[in-house]
């Protein structure tokens, strides 16, 4: 098993709740001589968990997790180990969730449909301290740090917060608002006023058209 080759490896932990693409990445990664999975889990709370109890060098983190959103786990796991880089590996879009990755404290965003040898230049990549995104994105992401382009430029989705834009997903995948309310851990009133704040934003009038509106987007993104 050249255990003495992986001892000296940049330690890896992988957090998604699909076992099949943790033990892909675990073996694609485990290949490489400078590079060890140390560490895997499903949910939010055993990656807290685990990353309070050890040291690693990069987390590989999906952003759709069964306990917590992935954006709010980045700002965990930031706040917990500043100097740890995340790289997250999504299968959504990355025009709606890159940015949102960015600006949460992730070093990088890589769609699960890239091959193994862009997944490896991209753990290289964030590992060397630099950020990665695919080339589209990289252009546009640039545009918009530089204020060249507007922020909430496109989809009108782009201008939800991260708390409002958690929200509204919850509603397109049919959640009512007191079952939103327990799931993120807030009063049935916050999560009454994201609802009001989400509808003005994107200038729906009732909560009809919210509820249309919210299981379309959920739909076309795939995360039903």
């Amino acid at each position: 098993m050249a255990q003495k080759t992986k001892s000296v490896g940049k330690r890896i932990l992988i957090v998604d709740d699909h076992p099949m693409m943790r033990n892909g990445l675990a073996q694609l990664i485990n290949n490489e001589v400078d590079l060890k999975v140390c560490a895997e889990t499903g949910t939010a709370g055993q990656a807290i968990d685990i990353v309070a109890k050890q040291h690693f060098d990069l987390a590989l983190l999906d952003i759709s997790l069964p306990d917590k959103n992935g954006l709010e786990l980045i700002k965990d796991l930031r706040s917990l180990r500043p100097d740890m880089p995340i790289l997250v590996v999504s299968m959504h879009d990355e025009m709606i969730y890159a940015e949102r990755v960015l600006r949460a404290g992730g070093r990088g965003y890589i769609m699960k449909q890239a091959g193994g040898q862009k997944f490896l230049t991209a753990i290289r990549q964030v590992l060397s301290g630099q950020i990665f995104v695919s080339e589209n994105m990289s252009a546009r992401i640039l545009e918009i740090f530089s204020g060249r382009q507007p922020q909430n430029a496109g989809s009108p989705v782009r201008k939800l917060s991260d708390r409002e834009f958690e929200v509204f997903q919850l509603i397109g995948q049919g959640i009512g608002t007191r079952t939103i309310a327990e799931q993120l851990h807030l009063s049935v009133k916050t999560v009454e006023v994201h609802r009001a704040n989400i509808k003005e934003k994107l200038s729906l009038k009732t909560a009809t058209d919210l509820v249309r509106y919210a299981v379309r987007w959920v739909d076309s993104q795939g995360q039903n």
